[in-house]
Order: C-alpha cells, then structure tokens, then sequence
C-alpha cells in the first residue's frame, strides 16, 4: 500500500468510530451534568460544590445508556463532586471504576468564583472588558493562569491517552477546563479558546485522536455532539455567555 493510501484508510478508521491506529488514543470528552449555578450561568470554579439538578441527574443517567453502546477502556475523571456524580452511572454500567485525576479539576475563577457576568460587571465593567479581550493577558483577579491551567489539563489528558494508548477513553470534567485543554492538545492559541470553542454542553460529547508521540497534536473528530439519548430540556442557554 503506498503511503497516500495508508493515509486515507487511517483517516477513515478514526472518523468512522472504528478502532483507531494503535499509535493513537481516542479521547471523548464531556462536561458533567447541568448544575444549579447553570440557569443564572454563575462561574463554577475546581473549589465549588454545587448540586446537580435534576435534568443533570438526567443527563448523566442518559451518558451512561449512551456509553454501554460504545467501547471504553477506561473513565477518567474530575475529583469535583459534580463531575464524579455525573460518571458514576457510566462507570457502573460498563463495570469500570473510576479513574480520578487531579488535575483535572476546574479552573479556579478568582473573584468571579460564584458570580455571574452581570454581577461582575457591576462591580468592575473593565475587568470584565479586558478579560473579553484576552483572558490570558487579562484573567480575573485572583484567578489561576488560563495558560498554566491549559498546560496541566493538556498534560493530565495526555497521560490518560498513554496509559491506555490504543484505546478509547471517556473524559468527564469541566466546561473551561476541558476547552483549555483542548487548546493545549489541538496546538491552538489559548487566548483565543473563548472563541474558537465557546462552550461544550452539559452531556455533549467532544472527540478527539491523540497520537502517542508528545510533540504531535491531536485531532478534533467531532465538538459538542449529542448522544441519541442525551436528555435536553431546550437550549435556552446555550447562547449565554461562558467563562
């Protein structure tokens, strides 16, 4: 088979859903349930426990029909309560346990930990610009580095990928976290991950193929898809802004 070929049929495989090459990893990545703080879209940082509601009950009971579908070799997930509530039922239904990574817990949003976008700009409307503008040169106070926290949930998501190089892996974190790290493994500017991914979904499921060598960036396969049996209530939220 000539290079060209082998090319072709390896592209084919992984956007198929087929096995993937066994120099590479399949990641797909999904935001924990809907939350309290969701319907006032407060920011919700790695250090607040929140509850789910009952449509993220939901959601994570219609994640774990999805995933008996599929074939997962492991969950790795967030130590957030939030998170470990929304893969519970996915990893008892595939007999798994849980693969708890600390670094995967969300962004620390500093002095927008518990506040939503109107109550910031209230109590300073140029912190909020100048965050707008570019989150990296201007995070909120307070805050940890959208930069350092890309380069830590990259680095958790690849040492994920290795331990189970080959596989497929189910991901459940964080909103911010995940985007950041997508930032990280994709090779794209992380000031611009507002923009480029403004948010995944409670639920949703993002796919990536990461290869087993550290310098090369993965692929994205497919962002915010939805599950045939992810519960949704609307989308009624979907356009507010996100962190």
């Amino acid at each position: 088979m000539n290079e060209a070929a082998g090319d072709n049929t390896e592209r084919s495989q992984i956007e198929s859903g087929d096995t993937v090459p066994a120099a590479m990893t399949r990641l797909s990545l999904v935001r924990h349930g809907e939350t309290v703080w969701h319907a006032d879209n407060r920011y919700a940082g790695g250090t607040s426990d929140i509850d789910l509601t009952e449509n993220g009950v939901q959601q994570a009971l219609s994640l774990a029909q999805w995933a008996r579908t599929q074939h997962f070799d492991a969950v790795v997930v967030s130590p957030v309560r939030r998170v470990l509530e929304t893969a519970r039922p996915t990893a008892d239904a595939l007999g798994l346990e849980l693969e708890i990574v600390e670094d995967l817990r969300e962004v620390d949003f500093g002095v927008a930990e518990g506040r939503t976008v109107d109550e910031l700009l209230s109590l300073d409307a140029e912190m909020v610009r100048r965050f707008r503008r570019d989150p990296v040169a201007h995070p909120f106070p307070g805050a940890e580095s959208p930069e350092v926290a890309s380069q830590r949930a990259g680095a958790a998501l690849r040492d994920a990928a290795q331990r189970h190089l080959g596989g497929n892996v189910l991901v459940i974190a964080h909103n911010t976290l995940l985007r950041l790290a997508m930032c990280d493994l994709l090779d794209v500017p992380v000031a611009r991950y507002r923009q480029l991914f403004p948010r995944l979904d409670n639920g949703a499921v993002t796919e990536l193929v990461v290869p087993s060598a550290r310098g090369e960036p993965a692929s994205l396969i497919s962002l915010n898809a939805r599950p045939p049996t992810t519960h949704m209530t609307g989308t009624d939220h979907d356009t507010k802004e996100q962190p």
